[in-house]
């Protein structure tokens, strides 16, 4: 029996740091842009992987005997993230970029701080949720800072949209199967943020919410980055004439 798991301790937080250190210097050492060949390796070597982290995954579950109608389907956001993410890994274009940015951002980070996980590090079930989760954070990372790839304002209605499409699916696969993808029917018997929200149904409503405003928040650094491009160009453009 292994070390039981502790919210914020040391291998949580570390979890957490390498998820988003670890595509900065990614980005840094490959240098996509000037070496493409060895960035197509390092992206299909990463989907890979993370296919494969996936998979492991669903065999731990299994073997543990908690593979049931809740989980053993990819109905959640981190599922719908993460075939974003791999497919963005393995072809990078725009329209699964946006989807795997906001809901990386959004919906897994918040996986990643209040995790569903029993054991520490180095425990087999930390190690697979922890690169399930922060593998698709780190993806999402390397896309913007190592290929460019970034949201825009038409990438807002299209991520709320696919969003609702989730939870749609997620909806009707959980009343009529009784499950709880989405966390959509009750909240989850670990520690998330819906502890400090109202009780069902009215809990659903301030999910909405907080995912229109966290939409918002994640695009925000484009959006002042592109007010300020634009004005350093008005600037240039009045030196010269």
């Amino acid at each position: 029996m292994g070390t039981p798991f502790t919210l914020f301790g040391t291998p949580h937080i570390a979890a957490l740091l390498l998820s988003f250190a670890a595509p900065g210097l990614a980005a840094a050492v490959i240098r996509p842009r000037t070496f493409p060949r060895a960035d197509q390796v390092f992206r299909w070597t990463l989907g890979a992987a993370m296919t494969l982290n996936w998979i492991g995954w669903m065999l731990l579950l299994h073997g543990k005997g908690w593979l049931g109608i809740g989980n053993e389907f990819p109905l959640n956001l981190c599922d719908w993230a993460t075939i974003a993410t791999v497919v963005t890994l393995f072809r990078p274009n725009q329209k699964t970029y946006e989807l795997a940015y906001f809901w990386a951002l959004a919906g897994t980070l918040q996986g990643m701080l209040t995790p569903d996980v029993q054991l520490e590090f180095p425990d087999i079930e930390f190690l697979l949720f922890f690169v399930f989760h922060g593998g698709i954070i780190a993806s999402v990372l390397y896309l913007t800072f190592g290929l460019g790839l970034r949201p825009y304002p038409a990438s807002i209605p299209r991520a709320i949209g696919w969003t609702f499409f989730y939870a749609g699916v997620a909806g009707l696969f959980d009343w009529l199967s009784g499950a709880n993808y989405g966390m959509l029917r009750e909240k989850p018997p670990y520690p998330t943020i819906l502890d400090v929200m109202p009780a069902w149904p009215w809990y659903i409503g301030v999910l909405i919410l907080m995912g229109l405003a966290s939409t918002v928040i994640y695009y925000a650094p484009f959006f002042v980055f592109d007010r300020l491009r634009a004005r350093r160009a008005r600037v240039g453009a009045l030196e010269m004439s």
